[in-house]
């Protein structure tokens, strides 16, 4: 049976699995500037005969591998970023890059799909259909590197995408699945106040750009719940404020960023409408002016039922999955959301918990680690659900 000769020839590569994910780990690149890892992508590809482009979408690498038999086109991808991280993990593969790191997991797609890759070729005279190896830039820096690789035609002909993300939170053997909005639209506002600043002994002359500020956290602490519909999730923080240099001037600007979470689009418009509203609310009232700017993130991501089912199906065959569970809405972030745009696919978590912690380190930690255990599992997954799409 097919699905069991790439079951048992991804085992035999395990190995070599972790050391492609060592070797990214220790030379990780920030994104936009994957010079080395595209490299290293396009070489492996090279030394197994495999038809591959760089380049796609300024940065980006495809890879295809064609069955013997005709049959649909299934594209499976791989994001390969790093993150400007100082890494504090005591470990033989620690990162050689000052103030860089992979802490999000990429290294393990790259791994991953790379080796699933070189399956899939040896098996390649068992195969129907065409399989796409995505590997994508940037996916932790708007715009993202998804985009610009869908413009340049890297879903040409595509029937279906899958992809996953290696999860350290969740136990290792575990698949999380959700069908329909599985990952939020994440936005980037910015609102400037312009205020007039003075002695701090004398505030009746000034129009204190901190006091208004601080109005307008409090303010905006009550568009979700009071103006946004409760059965649709949404988030606005804060994280970021800005004024004052001294402890005895009144400043007379102050700068808040922060960032909208949303999974409906109605919800997503509301939001950046009523934020404006409320700044322009609170600075006439302060007699002080503003300038509001709304930058659209990654779009939320959207699952398909059909594509979902296929994963926990293909899951379900996989020695190493414990358990497979439905996911609460997620309100992180994910540039895959513009390849579920335009065709049919499924976006899953891999549990990666590493072994012997009872909590795991976050994503975007300097102590993040994954089980590289994980990685097999995920691109048994990958693979299996990528064959059974071809039969369904």
């Amino acid at each position: 049976m097919l699905e069991g000769k790439l079951h048992d020839r991804l085992e035999q590569s395990y190995e070599d699995m972790i050391k492609v994910r060592r070797y990214l780990h220790q030379h990780p690149e920030l994104s936009f500037k994957e010079v080395q890892t595209v490299k290293y992508i396009v070489n492996f590809y090279n030394k197994l005969g495999i038809e591959v482009h760089e380049n796609i979408g300024k940065g980006g690498v495809v890879a295809r591998i064609k069955g013997v038999k005709p049959g649909k086109t299934i594209a499976l991808r791989a994001d390969f970023d790093a993150l400007p991280i100082q890494e504090e993990n005591d470990v033989p593969y620690k990162s050689l890059v000052p103030g860089v790191m992979h802490a999000c997991g990429h290294d393990g797609h790259t791994a991953t799909l790379l080796i699933l890759a070189k399956v899939l070729n040896e098996l390649k005279d068992e195969l129907t259909g065409e399989y796409i190896m995505i590997h994508q830039h940037a996916e932790e820096l708007a715009p993202g590197g998804a985009k610009p690789m869908i413009e340049d035609g890297c879903l040409q002909g595509v029937d279906a995408i899958f992809g996953t993300h290696l999860w350290a939170p969740t136990p290792t053997g575990t698949i999380q699945y959700r069908k329909g909005a599985f990952m939020a639209a994440a936005d980037l506002f910015e609102i400037n106040i312009q205020g007039r600043g003075g002695h701090g002994a004398q505030p009746h002359t000034t129009k204190d750009a901190v006091a208004i500020g601080a109005q307008l956290v409090t303010n905006l602490q009550h568009l979700v719940s009071r103006k946004v519909n409760p059965i649709n999730p949404a988030v606005v923080t804060i994280g970021s404020f800005h004024s004052g240099n001294a402890f005895n001037i009144i400043a007379d600007t102050a700068v808040l960023q922060g960032t909208v979470r949303t999974f409906d689009e109605k919800t997503r418009d509301l939001i950046e409408a009523e934020i404006e509203r409320i700044v322009k609310g609170t600075c006439i009232a302060a007699d002080c002016t503003y300038e509001y700017q709304f930058h659209r993130g990654y779009p939320a991501v959207v699952n398909h039922d059909f594509e979902t089912d296929v994963v926990i199906d293909s899951a379900k065959s996989v020695n190493g999955v414990e358990h497979i569970e439905e996911s609460e809405p997620n309100m992180i972030g994910e540039d895959f959301a513009y390849y579920l745009q335009h065709v049919k696919g499924a976006f899953f978590f891999t549990g990666a918990k590493p072994e012997h912690i009872d909590q795991a380190y976050p994503h975007h930690h300097p102590k993040f680690d994954i089980n590289e255990k994980a990685m097999l599992i995920a691109a048994k997954t990958l693979g299996t659900a990528a064959i059974r799409y071809q039969e369904k």
